[in-house]
């Protein structure tokens, strides 16, 4: 029998499912760190007495799974902290009229975070997502700990005070987008920009305008080809300024620098832009208001190729989902990560309340082929969108398959930058694989190529349904 004869709702692609057909004595972490996973992440849920790659049922006579839930109980509460939120419950079948049980544990997300695993002294923070358990990046801890305190890095005050003299830029800026109209003190009171004691809250300070810290950072570059790895590098600029300056900037480096190029329409002749004017301001609107301020270290990358525009921003979408790569835009639900950023840029009239933003960019995309579509992708430590060239006639070029710059593999193969490539963006399974590099599905590939990756980390295994699948480990490689 298997676990969807008698579970009927279970969905088994879902990346919050996964099975043990038992507790490994010997290797307690390797189960332990999905539950901290799951409680980390989403929620989730784990099948003990089920075999992990097929989902049939092992299970247990009733005195060897309450034996089971003690041990799994013990362990939880001896290295989890704190014991995240769970339901344990026995779920009962029959095999040749004999009863078995197999453990169904539901795994809550968190509300304190992070779960910490602590083994042999040695604490570890765990993330599951795509389908996978890894290590928690430096960003998803920070995101964890801020979203457990339910603060943000821009409505936490400042030592700074306010001074209506010091904020030109941002009252200019205000005024020149919503038709010569002055902001008003009593807005930016309401918004929380700065409190009762006069202190600026930490995003009222990037507006200032002398500000030029590292947190407005922008690194905005020209490649003569498609990729980072182009022969020439036109041009490199950095810029470091307040919010609204830097909208500025980032517009006039692209406007200065794109294409232009005539069509004509009957007796019309109409010019076009490389990047339609509302899709690029979009873009980079979106890129401030969403970028994660905690990181530092970081900057906003405006990437212009032969045939494409990439706006980068600092940190995944906020609280929302994890996605390798996308073309339906308007289906992106991305949460405010910057509640004050984003209130300020509304009142400016640069940015919607209802969050359209996306919309707008497919909007001035619309009707074109499938080379031109914009799209986008997000890692667990930055989000980017793609805006394609429409003066370059063939579209993006290779747009499913990334360029990618790591350090050689030990024990690698002449296979080892196409799997990485193939798997960057999403999990293949291993006949995807072996069809795409035009092998057959050997033990060569799985044992020497795959489970070689795998063990010096380049790849992470897990399954679609029955069937294992790799992943690309995107802190073991760097796009070109």
């Amino acid at each position: 029998m298997y676990l969807e004869e008698i579970i009927a709702d279970i969905k088994l692609e879902n990346d919050k499912f996964e099975c043990k057909a038992r507790l490994n004595r010997n290797d307690i972490v390797g189960w332990l760190k999905t539950i901290a996973g799951f409680a980390n992440a989403g929620g989730g849920e784990l099948y003990i007495g089920v075999e992990d790659k097929t989902n049939k049922l092992i299970g247990f006579n009733r005195s060897e799974a309450d034996n089971e839930r003690n041990y799994f109980n013990n362990q939880v509460n001896e290295h989890l902290i704190p014991r995240p939120q769970m339901q344990i419950s026995f779920v009962r079948y029959e095999i040749k009229e004999k009863e078995r049980f197999i453990i169904r544990v539901d795994v809550s997300e968190s509300v304190i975070k992070p779960i910490i695993l602590k083994y042999k002294n040695i604490p570890a923070i765990f993330m599951r997502r795509d389908g996978f358990t890894n290590g928690a990046t430096y960003e998803e801890i920070i995101e964890m700990s801020i979203k457990s305190k339910n603060a943000q890095y821009d409505i936490l005050t400042s030592d700074k005070i306010y001074e209506a003299s010091h904020f030109k830029d941002l009252k200019t800026f205000y005024s020149t987008h919503n038709n010569g109209k002055e902001l008003k003190e009593k807005a930016l009171q309401s918004m929380g920009f700065y409190d009762e004691n006069n202190m600026l809250a930490n995003g009222a300070v990037l507006f200032q305008d002398d500000y030029q810290g590292k947190k407005t950072e922008i690194k905005c570059s020209v490649f003569s080809g498609f990729n980072k790895g182009s022969e020439k590098i036109i041009t490199i600029n950095r810029y470091n300024g307040n919010i609204t300056s830097s909208i500025n900037y980032m517009m006039d480096f692209v406007n200065q620098r794109m294409n232009h190029s005539l069509i004509k329409l009957d007796n019309v002749r109409k010019n076009i832009d490389a990047y339609p004017q509302r899709a690029l301001f979009e873009g980079i609107v979106n890129a401030i208001a969403h970028r994660d301020y905690f990181l530092d270290g970081t900057q906003i990358q405006v990437d212009m190729f032969k045939d494409r525009l990439e706006i980068s921003s600092p940190g995944s979408f906020y609280r929302g989902e994890k996605i390798g790569k996308t073309y339906d835009l308007s289906g992106i639900i991305s949460k405010r990560r910057n509640e004050l950023i984003s209130s300020v840029l509304v009142s400016c009239n640069v940015m919607e309340a209802a969050g359209t933003g996306f919309d707008k960019i497919m909007e001035e995309y619309q009707g074109v082929d499938e080379a031109h579509r914009p799209y986008i992708y997000s890692t667990s430590d930055h989000f980017t969108l793609v805006l394609p060239d429409l003066t370059y006639s063939e579209g993006v070029e290779d747009n499913k398959i990334p360029h990618l710059e790591y350090v050689p593999v030990a024990n690698g193969t002449k296979y080892d930058d196409a799997v990485l490539s193939f798997c960057y963006y999403q999990a293949r399974k291993v006949s995807e694989i072996a069809e795409y590099l035009g092998v057959s599905d050997s033990s060569y590939l799985r044992k020497q190529v795959l489970e070689n990756l795998a063990r010096e980390n380049y790849v992470t295994k897990g399954k679609i349904g029955r069937a294992a699948c790799y992943r690309t480990n995107m802190d073991m490689v760097e796009l070109k």
